[in-house]
């Protein structure tokens, strides 16, 4: 658009001379928005009547409830990747059972949590299992986390502990 242009588009807009907007356009290197913002703040345009001008957005009531509705499915659409991601993450770690160095048993730690939840005899067959020098631990796609097969260990040494000292008293008795 030529100065010409410019000048001629302000005057029409804003109602300014001729004069004041080819001014207002030199002194904002001829840019037409901060020509007209330039002339709002010298006083020169007159604020419309009529009519008002706000920022705000008003909606209407089937843009609130759709808006609504769309929140409510995204939350729903969250929990439900957020469910997905734990069965995911269940059914690549993997619960595992060595006895002397060689693995007896490796199963989904979603299968270990259902087994433990409706076979009330898999606590008690884990703890019998420490006695008899079973280990467990968990492996997964990331490193699992340290704590738990840190956990695991102990209760094993523990066991052993245990049967040791069962032992070591069956002895003494045997030698008095």
């Amino acid at each position: 658009m030529e100065n010409l242009e410019k000048v001629e588009k302000i005057r029409e807009k804003t109602g300014v001379t001729y004069e004041e907007a080819k001014k207002a356009l030199e002194a904002n290197d001829w840019d037409v928005l901060d020509a007209i913002v330039y002339l709002e703040a010298l006083g020169k345009i007159n604020n419309p009547t009529g009519g008002s001008y706000t920022t705000s957005v008003e909606t209407s009531k089937e843009f609130k409830e759709a808006k609504a509705d769309y929140e409510e499915k995204s939350k729903v659409k969250d929990f439900g990747d957020w469910c997905g991601n734990v069965f995911e993450k269940l059914m690549q770690v993997k619960f595992t059972v060595t006895r002397h160095e060689k693995e007896v048993l490796s199963i989904p730690s979603l299968v270990l949590i259902f087994a433990l939840l409706i076979l009330p005899v898999t606590l008690p067959l884990a703890i019998v299992g420490l006695f008899l020098d079973c280990r467990y631990h968990f492996d997964g796609v990331d490193n699992v986390s340290v704590n738990v097969n840190d956990a695991l260990n102990k209760a094993s040494n523990v066991a052993e502990d245990v049967k040791a000292g069962f032992t070591d008293g069956k002895k003494n008795k045997e030698d008095k």
